[in-house]
């Protein structure tokens, strides 16, 4: 049966969006950091998240049952104090550069965690469109040119941010199977609600109070927009997104994510970015259209998760 062409547009605007709103993290983040640590600034990232994310909790009432939560509190951890504490910690210990080229192999993990655990099928075509959307990220990664005496990369803090994208990726399929029985506002407002419940005594314990007197207009402002677009409003794009399209087409659009980064970089913060840089953002452009302009007719197969 062929996927209703609704659906199908609805889902690709969705993770287009999420993909290209998720790229603006980079820019708020390196603001905020600039006043706290990583675990501080993770920890007001999802406050913040949960401000937008209480109110739709309490007028969408979860009817999960017990094998469900259990499987939405271990995605909650995974996808909230685990993954964003992991990614950013490398983040600190390696360049932007480094970190985006691994953010840019998560497309391509996605496609084969949804064939192996989802048993969605992959064709030619979007191998090759997941393939080169890769590349393209890669070619903006390698393009951005860095200050002279910032920090280098290292292998420690590039190995974090890898391992934080395979745990984001059994949160995405974790979502996913629980979204083939509720709706995404309910998976991913409880999900973010009990992932920050989980993440504040980690942060706490390790990194004690968050500091409140001393932090500028511009790193709340940073935070909040960091918080409330950049996690709420993407997360909840996002998952109503895998609800219409499958999860490997869905790859493709988490390299926008990288293609954002570097022209804020160009026009917020006067980076330069050299040719490979430019063709990169047209090879991940030119993947979507590959993957998304064409017929699809099939359906994906139920998930096999448990």
């Amino acid at each position: 049966m062929s996927a209703h062409p609704h659906r199908l547009l609805y889902g690709i605007a969705s993770c287009a969006g999420a993909g290209t709103i998720w790229g603006m993290g980079f820019f708020f983040g390196k603001i905020a950091l600039r006043e706290m640590s990583v675990g501080h600034m993770v920890l007001y990232r999802f406050l913040f998240a949960c401000v937008a994310m209480v109110p739709i909790c309490y007028h969408h009432r979860p009817r999960f049952n017990r094998g469900e939560w259990k499987l939405l509190i271990l995605g909650s951890f995974l996808g909230v104090p685990l993954q964003f504490l992991l990614q950013f910690k490398g983040l600190s210990l390696t360049t932007v550069s480094h970190a985006s080229l691994m953010v840019g192999a998560l497309p391509v993990m996605l496609a084969v965690g949804a064939a192996i655990f989802a048993r969605e099928r992959v064709d030619a075509i979007g191998w090759l469109s997941l393939i080169g959307s890769t590349c393209g990220a890669a070619l903006i990664a390698l393009g951005a040119h860095h200050a002279l005496g910032a920090s280098g990369p290292s292998l420690a803090g590039d190995l974090l941010v890898v391992l934080s994208l395979l745990i984001s990726l059994f949160w995405i399929l974790l979502n996913k199977h629980l979204m083939q029985h509720h709706s995404a506002i309910v998976v991913t407002s409880w999900g973010l609600l009990i992932g920050t419940a989980m993440l504040v005594p980690i942060v706490l314990l390790h990194n004690g109070l968050p500091p409140v007197l001393h932090i500028s207009v511009r790193a709340w402002a940073a935070l909040a927009a960091s918080g409330l677009l950049c996690t709420a409003v993407t997360t909840l794009l996002w998952n109503f997104g895998l609800t219409q399209i499958p999860a490997s087409m869905a790859g493709v659009f988490l390299n926008l994510e990288p293609l954002t980064g570097s022209l804020l970089g160009v026009f917020l913060l006067s980076e330069h970015l050299g040719p490979s840089a430019w063709i990169g953002g047209a090879l991940i452009m030119t993947a979507a259209v590959s993957l998304t302009a064409r017929p699809h007719g099939h359906t994906e197969a139920p998930s096999a998760l448990i």
